[in-house]
């Protein structure tokens, strides 16, 4: 796999275990964070994160078999240039839903690089 597309790859990761770990000892309410603007915006510059890598990923290779890759691009997108239409309860469902099972799907298409990175060293 391109080393480039790994590092994206990793970035994205990296911006998911952000996430889940600003909510460590955070409180589990959904009024809590709609009312706290620095936790919205950590959300937000991760989604950021999390679609630009994506985006690039998918400019090296249109076809690269990420799960819902246009649509996490497209949430990007939406974060940065309609900012203003982005809902609380919007991000909360990144949050709560989404953002764990890209994290999963990364982790997988990882584990699955590495499985042929030692494969290939072993022929």
């Amino acid at each position: 796999m391109d080393e480039r597309i790994l590092k994206y790859l990793e970035d994205v990761r990296l911006a998911c275990d952000d996430v889940e770990l600003f909510f460590v000892d955070y409180p589990n309410l959904f009024d809590v964070f709609a009312n706290d603007r620095l936790m919205i915006r950590a959300v937000e510059r991760s989604v950021e994160i999390m679609g630009e890598a994506i985006n690039r990923i998918l400019k090296i290779e249109p076809d690269f078999c990420l799960p819902n890759a246009r649509a996490i691009v497209q949430t990007r997108n939406r974060v940065i240039h309609s900012y203003e239409k982005v809902e609380n309860e919007f991000l909360w469902g990144l949050v709560k839903r989404h953002i764990p099972i890209l994290k999963k799907d990364v982790e997988r298409i990882l584990l699955d690089c590495n499985r042929d990175n030692v494969a290939d060293m072993m022929a």
